[in-house]
């Protein structure tokens, strides 16, 4: 029979402590039904419920964070688990809609080739092939951090695992804040199969779905696919649209049998995105209509030639074996690269001023052996070794047309230098940058007063070259040392080498070396110093030229680790302690002087974070009521800054910076049809006044970067069962975050308000859940909101803005077998 409870009623000793935090967080008289303890059908997210009657089972999720088998209430570590059914349940499939449920998670998608992760504030999402990851994220424990390749849909997904806080003992060398681990579904012993397809709005299309089927005695195989596509949110009238989808996929995975308890699991991913452009929105140039709104049609002049071409390739190997009673040997193999390339306009305008383009590719090898000793003693742990390597590069393309060029250089002038101003001053009015038909206004066809020719195809670029190599060891352990203390603690050590390459691909065309000389002379007549676009003369416009790639590379050894006391405190609740240092590695930098003559290399010393954590976790009312509690603080020193600097994004070492914080994950069954989940972040990141020397910081005071104070996710999960085999659901949910800072320097006009998004799914299942009938709708409110600003175009005064998705809505059907 059910346990119902009025209120808040006395307990036994040994759940007073859940039974408190229940009525202090919820506040209010509650009744509740308690699922006897075999309700539900296999791990699920506190804040799921399926389509069926009496299924809502809040604490059976079994996740393998501490890679082993653990329901997450006994996981000393702040993580948020999902289920592939909570991500069907709320329409959860792109990486970004994921981290506005999670507390602590900020997940920032320009496009798929352009993401930002940022965990407690902490963001990784530079795309230079030589740049660490500070939150990794994992595809079946493979690493695929790489910015421009870590995209994937999610789609057939077992569960997802948010960890936060430094995870390198876990998860290795990127874990410095965070890691995200997608674990995918294997296939299985069974005979089964299922899709999803769905229509809306902007021409919105979505398929997919899953086989699963044995082949053999101890054969089984599953193939899984995925295409989703949308025509663009935004018109852009030079042709085309902009912010559109166009992604497909395919899985398959194969699942051999080697004993009793022993196993090989084959996996091979493949992903194409081809999407049209983003909209690299200008406010300051208005488009041919004359508008500069951010929201309405854009005009950006390269049209349906913006875009990306993206692929993605993956093969997995996992092999899990039973050695003995007590110990299990685990492997992990990968293999994987991807190869992109994405076409954009950085002054966001009709003007063929700042046409960029970047070409990345990467290709990596990874081998990981761990042993995991379980003896059913006071001791559980596991101990092992990691081998990866990775090659990449990244190719950036540049062109204008030097007859803009010109004119917004006169117009921003008086910002580059003294000697632009004196210029501007002989030169009497600058003309405008448009004409009355806001059309590209070319008054000249050469440089006033010396008469130099301006190339109306000026082209040049750079490229940067990454390679990795590490060689890992790690062991981590828990000691029982009474029934309810436990210690955990941990340690890995990383030997890296890491090479990095940088070359600049000299102008070409009839010009190539006019403008620049020309610029340098017209600099010494007024003012006895050269002029140039922050100082470049020749044979580039934009790029210091290197005459040829320039090497870099650096050898060390790091380690990383952790240190955890835990205490369950009743068979309810457990709280912990923890310390753990992070580490992102060293950046190999090239300072190179603006003439291009001479560089020299540096070494920028290795970020360092430290976490001081306590959290507590557990459920009441006889596992109706679920909670996450956990307070940190992070410390930073040699925070490690993206600046643009010479039209490129360069890393900086910007100090020590801080961030304490507070999380809460709350997930409530009110029937047995009726869930609520809220999930709550307070983050206070910012840089310190000082650096590690008592000197005053640049960023003094600032907030970090995509990092807002505050941010909730709030979500109604409600069946209503129509007779035996129907039931109705309504499933509304509300994600709202603080104000956001795009850049580091706090720049106002680079902030993103507080603001809030309504979504919607609800729906009929028919025939005891196999098939599922449903409308959608997501930003119902129409909120306008930015997910990006700043941008390249800024250091030319020409910043611009990336506007986030509209309202979006249609219908779906589902069926299983």
């Amino acid at each position: 029979m059910p346990i119902q409870i009025a209120g808040c009623a006395p307990m036994p000793r040994r759940r007073w402590l859940s039974l408190s935090i229940s009525c202090l967080l919820l506040g209010t008289p509650l009744v509740l039904h308690a699922q006897p303890d075999d309700a539900g059908d296999g791990p699920a997210p506190a804040s799921s419920v399926s389509s069926a009657p009496n299924a809502i089972n809040l604490n059976r999720i079994v996740v393998t964070a501490q890679k082993r088998e653990q329901q997450e209430v006994d996981v000393p570590i702040s993580i948020s688990a999902y289920s592939g059914n909570f991500l069907k349940t709320l329409g959860i499939t792109h990486v970004e809609d994921l981290g506005r449920y999670v507390p602590g998670l900020q997940v920032q998608v320009q496009s798929p080739n352009n993401p930002g992760f940022a965990v407690r504030g902490i963001t990784t999402d530079d795309g230079s092939s030589d740049a660490a990851s500070r939150v990794s994220i994992f595809q079946d424990g493979v690493d695929i951090s790489r910015s421009r390749g870590s995209v994937v849909a999610l789609y057939d997904m077992d569960r997802i695992e948010v960890l936060r806080g430094p995870q390198g003992t876990l998860f290795g060398r990127g874990a410095e804040s965070g890691a995200i681990s997608l674990i995918q579904n294997k296939a299985q012993d069974t005979t089964s199969g299922g899709f999803t397809t769905e229509l809306g709005n902007y021409n919105s299309r979505l398929f997919t779905g899953y086989f699963n089927t044995p082949l053999g005695a101890n054969v089984d195989a599953r193939v899984a696919v995925y295409d989703s596509e949308h025509d663009g949110y935004i018109k852009n009238l030079s042709g085309g649209s902009l912010n559109g989808e166009d992604t497909k996929a395919i899985r398959a995975s194969v699942h051999i049998k080697t004993g009793e308890q022993s196993g090989i699991d084959l996996i091979a991913n493949y992903q194409r995105d081809a999407p049209p452009g983003d909209d690299f929105r200008s406010a300051i140039i208005p488009n041919r209509n004359g508008s500069t709104d951010v929201f309405g049609p854009a005009d950006l002049n390269e049209g349906d030639a913006l875009g990306i071409r993206r692929k993605v390739y993956g093969l997995t190997a996992l092999g899990n074996f039973a050695l003995s009673d007590s110990w299990t040997l685990s492997t992990t193999t990968g293999l994987r690269k991807f190869n992109s390339f994405e076409q954009f306009d950085a002054d966001g305008s009709q003007v063929n001023l700042l046409n960029f383009a970047e070409h990345a590719k990467s290709h990596q090898a990874s081998q990981e052996i761990r042993f995991n000793f379980d003896d059913g003693g006071r001791f559980t742990g596991f101990l092992g070794a990691n081998y990866f390597y990775e090659n990449g590069s990244q190719a950036v393309p540049f062109s204008t047309d030097e007859r803009s060029l010109l004119l917004q250089l006169m117009n921003i002038g008086p910002s580059i230098s003294p000697a632009a101003g004196g210029l501007l001053q002989l030169l009497g009015p600058v003309p405008p940058l448009l004409n009355a038909n806001f059309l590209p206004n070319q008054p000249y066809s050469t440089i006033p007063i010396v008469g130099t020719p301006l190339n109306p195809d000026e082209r040049e670029g750079y490229e940067n070259y990454g390679s990795t190599r590490s060689y890992e060891l790690f062991a981590d352990g828990t000691f029982h040392v009474t029934d309810r203390f436990d210690i955990t603690g941990g340690l890995r050590v990383s030997r890296e080498k890491l090479t990095a390459g940088y070359q600049v691909f000299n102008a070409t065309g009839p010009y190539a070396a006019s403008i620049g000389p020309a610029l340098a002379e017209i600099g010494k007549l007024l003012t006895g110093a050269p002029l140039g676009i922050n100082g470049i003369t020749a044979p580039n416009d934009l790029f210091p030229p290197t005459y040829g790639k320039l090497t870099n590379d650096n050898s060390s050894t790091s380690v990383v680790g952790r240190l955890i006391g835990s205490y369950r405190v009743d068979d309810d609740t457990n709280a912990y302690l923890s310390v753990s240092r992070g580490r992102r590695p060293d950046v190999l930098a090239f300072n190179i002087n603006p003439n291009g003559i001479g560089y020299s290399n540096a070494v920028l010393p290795a970020e360092i974070l430290w976490n001081y954590e306590a959290g507590i976790k557990g459920s009441a009312a006889s596992g109706t009521f679920l909670y996450d509690l956990s307070l940190f603080y992070y410390n930073y020193t040699n925070f490690q800054s993206q600046v643009l600097q010479g039209g490129r994004y360069i890393t900086v070492n910007s100090g020590r910076a801080h961030a304490p914080g507070f999380e809460a994950s709350l997930q409530q069954a009110f029937t047995d049809n009726a869930s609520v989940f809220l999930n709550y972040s307070y983050l206070h990141a910012r840089f310190d006044d000082t650096d590690q020397n008592g000197n005053p910081q640049q960023y003094a005071g600032n907030h970090l970067r995509l990092a807002p104070d505050n941010s909730v996710a709030l979500g109604l999960l409600w069946n209503f069962p129509l007779d035996d085999a129907r039931v109705a659901y309504v499933r509304p949910s509300y994600t709202w975050r603080s104000k956001v800072y795009f850049e580091d320097d706090n720049n106002p006009n680079y902030v993103q308000a507080g603001y809030g998004l309504f979504n919607l799914r609800a729906g009929v299942t028919f025939d005891h859940g196999r098939w599922d009938l449903g409308i959608w709708g997501n930003n119902l409110a129409n909120k306008k909101y930015l997910i990006d600003a700043g941008n390249t175009g800024e250091t030319f005064g020409l910043p611009t803005y990336i506007p986030g998705a509209p309202r979006t809505y249609g219908v779906s059907i589902s069926g299983k077998f």
